[in-house]
């Protein structure tokens, strides 16, 4: 349950002479904020905020994230600390349930994840009836979408269910990545074993095959464990917000998260990897000369931008960020691997981080610039670097709808817009009409 905020503060807005107290609210963490709630009922007026830089939509206890600082939890514990000492498997059930799993509720929350692994197999045809090329996330988005019709758990009180559809959702939405890759190779499929952890159990899914057995590697698992678990949530984002708008029509889970993935596919949003992979090759490709491509990013009359640095919310390093370069580096050596794409990746950040020009706008590696290259190194293609970005926000998916769906004060979601189109107009019928 959401706790009050109000400080008992207020602040004066004052319109045309005429003033209008406007209660003040704080996080727990010190964010203030302005509650215009109320503004359009008293004053007549409402706010004007483009991509909603500036508006808080709603209270939430999942995230906190300080953009200038570089800070991200996840429900009061830092994302280092998450990533270094627990499984994807435990952050996503502090995701939703609030608190950390006992050993006891771990057990049973894996035992749920390997119970509900499987797909009906009515599903499954579902792949032969998409195109060999279609894209994995056109096929996540309506597999997802589905689901709601075979597990209609949502009749009265979908909270009661919450538990059973978490646990559903996050492990046959990991079943339906792999075997859609698998589709799209024209392999068999893979199906889930319960003696694997989730993880080892996707990679297995993923890589196995009748004449190649897939060997699970720790350093692998770990690798996308910690992965997964830097992409659990991530506030008020483009995905999240999505999900929360279209389950505030009391849309159920399984629609509202299809609504997410489909947000999420978007290249502004969870596309950024594969743009940083295909950037790098490019570069490669061209003889290496990172300089050049660097110096292009600094012409304002070139289009070309360098992808994986910067981000809408952190003036400086995405925290995310130092923990998947130290990642990529302990993997790949690991494995014995080396990937001249990595050495070009370190070679831009070197540049970059001391270049006045990128300093001064707050362009530092974010959390997509060194993850495709782990991705690479796995054998994930390109084309389901979304579909990994999906898999590890799924809990921060379920854990807003779940919190909006519970929220005393939730109201659908309808934002005000500012027109500015043609005044009211006399209707001319169609013979008198000018073609001019």
């Amino acid at each position: 349950m959401l706790t009050n905020s109000f400080t008992g503060e207020t602040a004066e807005l004052i319109i045309d002479g005429k003033g209008y107290r406007l209660p003040i609210i704080m996080g727990t963490e010190g964010e203030r904020a302005i509650d215009i709630r109320l503004l359009r009922a008293q004053s007549g007026y409402v706010t004007l905020d483009s991509g909603y830089m500036n508006t808080g939509s709603c209270l939430s206890e999942i995230t906190y994230l300080d953009g200038e600082k570089g800070i991200l939890q996840y429900r009061g514990y830092s994302v280092e600390d998450l990533a270094e000492q627990c499984s994807f498997v435990e952050v996503a059930y502090l995701l939703v349930n609030g608190s950390l799993p006992t050993r006891d509720e771990l057990k049973n929350f894996s035992h749920m994840l390997g119970k509900y692994a499987l797909l009906h197999e009515d599903m499954v045809h579902f792949f032969d009836r998409f195109p060999p090329n279609a894209p994995p996330m056109s096929i996540l988005s309506s597999m997802v979408n589905s689901l709601c019709t075979f597990y209609p758990e949502m009749v009265n009180n979908p909270l009661e269910k919450i538990d059973k559809m978490t646990a559903r959702l996050i492990s046959k939405v990991r079943t339906v990545a792999a075997f859609s890759y698998k589709k799209s190779m024209g392999h068999p499929l893979v199906y889930p074993r319960h003696d694997l952890s989730y993880c080892a159990n996707f990679l297995n899914m993923m890589f196995d095959s009748p004449v190649n057995p897939y060997e699970v590697r720790e350093e692998v698992v770990r690798a996308l464990n910690k992965l997964l678990i830097l992409h659990g949530d991530h506030e008020q984002n483009c995905s999240t917000s999505t999900v929360r708008l279209v389950g505030s029509a009391r849309v159920n889970l399984y629609a509202s998260i299809s609504a997410g993935i489909s947000a999420l596919w978007g290249p502004m949003h969870g596309g950024a990897n594969q743009a940083v992979v295909e950037m790098l090759e490019e570069i490669y490709l061209n003889g290496g000369d990172y300089k050049r491509y660097i110096e292009r990013a600094k012409d304002s009359k070139d289009p070309f931008r360098l992808s994986g640095f910067g981000h809408r919310v952190y003036k400086t390093f995405d925290p995310r960020s130092k923990i998947i370069k130290q990642v990529c580096d302990e993997m790949l050596n690991a494995l014995k691997l080396s990937d001249p794409l990595l050495d070009i990746a370190k070679e831009i950040e070197r540049v970059v981080l001391k270049d006045e020009y990128f300093i001064e706008r707050h362009l530092y590696p974010n959390v997509d610039f060194y993850s495709g290259i782990i991705y690479r190194a796995i054998g994930i293609p390109k084309n389901m670097y979304t579909v990994m970005f999906a898999l590890g926000r799924l809990p921060g998916w379920i854990a807003h709808w779940k919190e909006m769906w519970d929220d005393p004060n939730w109201r659908i979601g309808r934002p005000r817009q500012i027109y500015t189109g043609p005044k009211l107009r006399p209707f001319v019928p169609i013979d008198q009409r000018s073609s001019a």
